[in-house]
């Protein structure tokens, strides 16, 4: 089947053709072209749009990702690729310190047992693999004395709620806020697979949060304030919230949907941000927000999802212990010494949450996004050390700029690096043309050693190559020494520039 842009292109070219007789008379044809002088044609030429970029392409000329056969829908991350994503994650990790989020590593395969006991199984199960074991021996077996199944998490939360029941818990705890970056699996259909946008195998910027009731508009204004921050610092723009209200597939009663829909309508109303309803499209367990961005075509994505859920906490038996238990259920507080004095479980209330939604359709974003011209702090090629020529002492001082940028020019083992991505081409090639190789690669910053900086313990670094669009270029040429530049860079990663 033919993309949807092949499909209208070949439309037009079938339509142009079926204009054009398929013989005409010779002398037709000379009259046609006296009819048209060059002057013409060129004074009013036919504007182009230029094509949007494609994050497949662009991944494969800066060597990011790539795909196998052998692993439909899986991508397999290049060295490149790999610093950009890890970087993702270590932004994040920071951002949990700061949002009260402590991280935890879950199994990837669970039994069948636990998806039906999360409904999975019953309303999600088209979506998942299914995990077998080929040596009947080493089977588990179910009291039944049949085959235990497992199955491919294609979510977290199932074993958050786990975690949750694993310890009593008492309403000074809450909120619990996890989070995880697991990978999960999804059976997409092989047909809608493309690039990182649609894959099988993902990581999710995964958080729950456990909340007691009358915490859960406060929870989901600081989601929503978590959202605000990251889409600035990655300078993504402008997005839109959406509403997904109780679909016809769903668990739990109307009055607990009814509860979780007024939730969030009241949290994003106390936003300030313009959202607009989507009936009928909210997960099988709960209502939920979601971000939803458009890409360098024009195509919207959904990226930042929050999702309101009083379903799982029932179906796994969470429960914290409060005073005034019943007063506490309703989201409502008491100063009455009497009830404060009975003290009871109480169900909590779980709030599902994704910033930056799955990483690898972020990432398909984000580079359609920068068009390939990455952000100093993101760029998988921050800078190159460039010699003159090819003397030793000027490859020597190339080289030990290198580790200083590094941060592995100390003997010390215990030393950290810099966490820098600076390459060296120390080849016998001419500058200039090793300068061009390096702007067409997109190094962020250009360093070149020659004879006279050794002498005066400097370099000469073109910095412009980690300018974004809008961004006011300072002077073309900085001089400093290897350490004043280690210095520098790092403050552009730590402010996200």
């Amino acid at each position: 089947m033919l993309s949807p842009r092949l499909t209208r292109w070949t439309s037009r070219a079938l339509l142009t053709r079926a204009r054009v007789p398929l013989a005409r008379p010779a002398i037709f044809q000379v009259q046609v072209r006296h009819r048209l002088c060059s002057s013409c044609a060129s004074a009013n030429p036919v504007p182009t749009k230029p094509a949007a970029p494609d994050h497949r392409d662009l991944g494969t000329q800066q060597e990011l990702f790539m795909t196998s056969i052998y692993s439909p829908g899986s991508p397999i991350f290049l060295p490149n690729g790999a610093r950009i994503f890890n970087r993702l994650v270590e932004y994040l990790r920071k951002q949990y310190v700061h949002y009260g989020f402590q991280e935890v590593i879950t199994p990837t395969i669970y039994k069948k047992a636990l998806w039906a006991k999360s409904g999975h199984l019953e309303n999600y199960a088209d979506d998942m693999f299914t995990v077998t074991s080929t040596s009947p021996s080493r089977a588990d077996v179910t009291e039944a004395g049949e085959v235990d199944e497992y199955g491919l998490k294609p979510m977290n939360c199932p074993g958050h709620c786990l975690i949750f029941a694993a310890q009593k818990r008492s309403y000074r705890d809450l909120p619990i806020r996890y989070a995880d970056f697991s990978p999960l699996h999804r059976n997409e259909i092989s047909g809608a697979l493309s690039g990182l946008t649609r894959v099988r195998r993902f990581h999710q910027d995964d958080g729950h949060i456990f909340c007691r009731p009358n915490q859960i508009e406060d929870e989901i204004s600081k989601t929503l304030e978590f959202i605000r921050r990251v889409y600035k610092d990655f300078r993504l723009g402008s997005y839109r919230l959406k509403l997904s209200t109780r679909p016809e597939n769903h668990i739990g009663s109307l009055e607990d949907w009814e509860h979780a829909e007024g939730s969030l309508k009241r949290a994003l109303d106390h936003s300030g941000e313009p959202w607009t309803l989507n009936e009928g499209d909210g997960a099988f367990y709960g209502p939920k927000i979601d971000v939803i961005l458009k890409d360098s075509d024009g195509k919207e994505h959904q990226t930042a999802t929050i999702q309101l859920d009083f379903q799982l906490p029932k179906r796994f038996e969470l429960e914290y212990q409060a005073p005034a238990p019943e007063l506490e259920a309703k989201g409502e507080t008491t100063t009455d010494p009497e009830l404060l004095a009975v003290s009871g479980p109480v169900r909590p209330v779980m709030i599902h949450r994704a910033v930056l939604g799955s990483a690898e359709r972020m990432f398909a974003l984000l580079i359609e996004h920068y068009n390939g011209k990455w952000p100093f702090w993101l760029n998988p090629r921050q800078g190159i050390v460039l010699t003159v020529n090819d003397s030793e002492p000027v490859a020597q001082f190339a080289r030990n700029t290198q580790k200083v940028l590094l941060g592995t020019d100390s003997a010390d083992v215990h030393v950290s690096p810099s966490g820098l991505a600076v390459d060296l081409d120390d080849s016998a090639r001419s500058l200039s043309l090793k300068i061009r190789e390096a702007k067409t690669k997109g190094y962020g910053m250009i360093i070149v050693v020659g004879p006279k900086d050794i002498a005066n313990g400097t370099v000469t670094v073109d910095a412009t190559g980690g300018l974004q669009t809008g961004d006011k270029p300072a002077q073309k040429s900085l001089v400093m020494a290897p350490e004043e530049l280690l210095q520098f860079m790092k403050a552009k990663v730590d402010a996200y520039e």
